[in-house]
């Protein structure tokens, strides 16, 4: 974009272009100067993005949308202003629980389940959903506490419904006797990442309030 070939064929064929001479010399100076200053550009604008963010950049953003920080990691804290800008474009609605979660996570709204309450067969509630499949994997890589996690669901869905028991989908699975072995899904090894599932979990709602939700 900047080259200094490109730069110096501007200049009126009364001046020497050759590499060495001075107004090459001049315009080198020139062409380095406007390069940095692009790049600092670019990085403003990409630190303006939340998935780009650090630090004090993120804390700005923050600010900007009226959700604090508290003791979160930037990793959790773009989770927070994720599902803090996407809750407030939300109706409540199952569809649109499934989007806040999906864009907090950043995960294919496919991943998410929910269920309504109401028809369940074994525990019925009215005003009430569970949360019935999540990846367990992207709440772990981001350091988000389970509890935590719980609360941002809460304060999704609309005012007075409950939010049940949630399920976090895992991926351990015993092998059969078949000849046929998936090493990604049984037992773990600690020298190879890629062999060995992780177990799911469930909570319910607690009281813990460390974020500030």
């Amino acid at each position: 974009m900047f080259d200094l070939k490109a730069i110096v064929s501007r200049f009126s064929d009364y001046f020497n272009k050759q590499p060495d001479s001075n107004i090459s010399k001049l315009m080198r100076i020139f062409s380095d100067e406007l390069q940095s200053l692009h790049q600092t550009v670019n990085r403003v604008g990409d630190w303006r993005d939340i998935d780009s963010a650090e630090g004090s950049a993120l804390d700005d953003i923050g600010t900007n949308i009226n959700q604090a920080r508290g003791v979160a990691t930037d990793e959790v804290y773009r989770i927070l202003l994720k599902s803090k800008i996407a809750r407030n474009l939300s109706d409540g609605s199952i569809n649109t629980i499934i989007r806040v979660l999906s864009v907090a996570l950043s995960v294919p709204q496919k991943e998410i389940k929910i269920q309504e309450k109401w028809n369940d067969p074994l525990d019925p509630e009215p005003a009430a959903i569970k949360l019935i499949e999540l990846p367990l994997k992207r709440i772990n890589e981001a350091g988000l506490d389970p509890l935590n996690f719980v609360r941002i669901v809460q304060k999704t869905v609309a005012a007075g419904v409950k939010v049940g028991a949630i399920e976090l989908s895992g991926t351990f699975e015993f092998g059969d006797l078949s000849n046929s072995i998936d090493y990604s899904k049984g037992l773990g090894d600690v020298n190879n990442e890629n062999i060995g599932g992780y177990l799911g979990a469930a909570y319910t709602p607690g009281t813990d309030n460390e974020l500030p939700i």
